[in-house]
């Protein structure tokens, strides 16, 4: 495994970091402990969840698959052996079961959220505490382009860091970061903390795969210059890189087979450049999901890629891709296929 620092407070992640969001739905517990078993022992040590999941998200399994790390962290004992990070639920209207339907971002509901989160993982401090999406009209989740709002609703982002600031005050967390968000809002919480000195946020869990590098487009600068990593999920597109959904292909158990709303990465153009990159790969001589990995793996600004799988196989193969090499020959080819379908899934 290799590591990579995360901020300056002086945390090492490992380059690949376990997903949970599976377990309570497609997984089970025996299942997640399995794959914590199998992480572990290939050196990785960042384990995130979220306080939303599993996924998709229900009422009767919410916070579940925190309770499955905590059982685990039970169990074994080795809560010390992990750097753990979850996430704090912005406002949704797809989620109105997170305390009903009001879950905002301000400063009741952070610090709400995070005691429920340490209550259910059987722990007293979390490593990285994450805000999940924004509490603004802003596009994240599929929408690329920004329409302005003047007239909404938004918790100010300052009220937002200062509950989690308040957090690393209490030592119930130690380092903080957001998730999908945009460079104006990375640069709100970066200013906001060298004016009020509170906590600087560390990561920025997005989004970023072959189908979607819209992370380079502002926000790559920005992680790179102020040294806010990128901790990349969706690495493989819903594991639509895989190339397993091809020519319609439903394959039985699998994500996009069991919950057919996810359609992020399923237009056209989406497919046409999996086929391009599937047969790419092949004709390297590499898996596909291996070689997609591998891809996001060698950007500067990516810290750590999340991966996450429903079966031991894919998670074996998703930890060798820490070894692939990819040859400038073939990185030419992938830009390549990137200038014909510039970001087909943003």
């Amino acid at each position: 495994m290799q590591y990579a620092n995360l901020g300056t407070a002086g945390m090492q992640v490992s380059r690949l970091a376990l997903g949970t969001m599976t377990w309570g739905e497609q997984n089970t517990a025996k299942d997640a402990f399995e794959q914590l078993a199998m992480a572990l022992d290939a050196g990785v040590n960042l384990i995130d969840t979220a306080e939303l999941y599993s996924i998709p998200p229900r009422p009767e399994t919410y916070g579940a698959t925190e309770t499955i790390l905590g059982n685990w962290f039970r169990k074994t004992g080795r809560r010390q052996d992990v750097l753990l990070a979850t996430k704090v639920c912005g406002p949704t209207h797809w989620c109105p079961h997170i305390r009903e339907g009001k879950a905002r971002l301000d400063k009741k509901n952070i610090l709400e959220a995070c005691e429920g989160s340490l209550r259910r993982l059987g722990t007293d401090y979390l490593d990285l505490y994450q805000i999940h999406w924004p509490d603004r009209n802003t596009n994240f989740f599929g929408r690329l382009g920004y329409e302005h709002d003047p007239d909404e609703s938004m918790t100010p982002i300052e009220e937002t860091l200062e509950a989690l600031s308040i957090l690393v005050e209490q030592g119930k967390v130690r380092v903080i970061g957001v998730s999908n968000e945009t460079p104006w809002g990375v640069m709100r919480y970066l200013s906001l903390a060298e004016q009020r000195g509170w906590p600087r946020i560390v990561s920025i869990q997005n989004p970023y795969n072959l189908l979607n590098r819209s992370f380079e487009i502002g926000l790559a600068e920005i992680s790179c210059r102020e040294d806010v990593g990128l901790l990349a999920y969706s690495p493989l597109a819903f594991g639509v890189l895989s190339g397993k959904y091809l020519d319609g292909n439903k394959p039985a158990g699998s994500r996009l087979t069991l919950f057919e709303q996810y359609t992020r990465y399923s237009t056209a153009q989406g497919r046409a450049a999996t086929r391009a990159y599937v047969e790419l790969a092949r004709n390297y001589g590499m898996d596909p999901a291996q070689m997609a990995l591998a891809f996001v793996l060698r950007q500067p600004f990516v810290r750590s890629v999340i991966i996450g799988a429903t079966n031991l196989e894919q998670l074996r193969a998703n930890l060798d891709s820490i070894e692939l090499y990819l040859p400038d020959s073939l990185l030419e080819d992938i830009e390549s296929v990137h200038r014909r379908y510039p970001n087909p899934c943003p």
